[in-house]
């Protein structure tokens, strides 16, 4: 009896082979789709919307683009610095993050960074992206920047969404909270095993990786905000006649913003930490980089590349948390 109680195991592993094995079976295409949708998105934000489209697209195209969308951004929150600083960033990054030539990006971070702040904030971004250049880092840190950008894109779409609904929904908040604490407490390896599993090597078991390990904040603090929206003005808005939709849209979401944002500014914060991590499966960027400097020893390269991130992650973190602050006054 004791041999048979020591010889005791649960084949955990096995069922999640097993498991494994049976999604590459059943959504075999959907994941093929996937994968080229991360891929095509990485691509746009990288080498621009002519890299990604089937006809010629004119080379002032993304301008035009971004000017609509960051009017768009400014009637919606009589903004003027959130209207221009979308269409800088807009403009940068439809055109493609490595087209331009690195100061004129650099100048386009910086305006961007006087708008969110002061031109302080702006002489030290120029001054982190001088840095980056001069380290030959440039490329390997607007692939981070790619990365991280479509990897909160998702996140952000994913999650935004399920707090809405948990907001609403006890049950469905009750059934999503473990499943958050699942995605937040499990060690970042282990999420590059099921990436490789089902996307091979490259950017997008990265992305994927990245997406799984920040996704839970957005979702967290949007549930959060909405449901600290203070009751009266929600009974308020019920007592002249607004629906629930009117409501979500024209109240609780407008007053929960900072706190969205802030959810926001943790995704992108993880998600750098994550796509350093994610160079081990061939994502390159900073990460590989990283990777490179570790598995050569090589304390100058790796010093290097993180700086990179430090200053990425301190200009993505200031600009994050300026807007939360702007769409609470609007």
């Amino acid at each position: 009896m004791a041999d048979e109680a020591i010889d005791f195991r649960i084949p955990l592993g096995e069922w999640a082979e097993t498991a494994e094995d049976w999604v590459q079976e059943v959504f075999d295409t959907p994941l093929g789709w996937l994968a080229d949708l991360m891929r095509m998105l990485f691509n746009l934000v990288t080498d621009g919307l002519a890299a990604v489209l089937p006809f010629e697209v004119p080379e002032w195209a993304p301008l035009i683009l971004a000017l609509v969308i960051g009017a768009a951004v400014y009637f919606i929150t009589r903004s003027w610095k959130l209207g221009l600083g979308s269409t800088l960033m807009l403009g940068l990054i439809l055109g493609g993050l490595h087209l331009p030539p690195w100061y004129i990006a650099a100048l386009v971070f910086a305006g961007i960074a006087w708008l969110a702040k002061s031109w302080k904030l702006a002489l030290g971004t120029l001054a982190g992206m001088v840095l980056i250049f001069g380290v030959d880092l440039w490329e390997e840190a607007m692939d981070t920047l790619g990365l991280v950008t479509v990897a909160t894109l998702i996140s952000v779409v994913v999650g935004v969404p399920l707090g809405i609904a948990a907001a609403y929904s006890k049950t469905f908040s009750t059934i999503l909270r473990p499943i958050l604490d699942f995605l937040q407490t499990m060690p970042p390896m282990v999420y590059l095993i099921p990436a490789i599993a089902f996307f091979s090597v490259g950017v997008v078991p990265g992305m994927v990786a990245t997406i799984l390990f920040s996704m839970a904040p957005s979702a967290r603090l949007t549930e959060l905000g909405i449901r600290g929206v203070d009751s009266e003005v929600v009974e308020a808005a019920e007592a002249f006649g607004a629906g629930t939709p009117r409501i979500l849209r024209q109240v609780q979401l407008p007053l929960a913003v900072p706190t969205i944002m802030a959810g926001i500014n943790q995704v992108i914060m993880l998600g750098l930490s994550m796509v350093v991590i994610a160079g081990m499966v061939g994502a390159g960027a900073l990460g590989g980089e990283v990777t490179r400097a570790l598995a050569s020893n090589n304390l100058a390269l790796g010093v290097e590349a993180g700086i990179c991130v430090v200053v990425l992650a301190m200009f993505l973190d200031r600009i994050t948390a300026y807007s939360g602050r702007t769409g609470s006054n609007h």
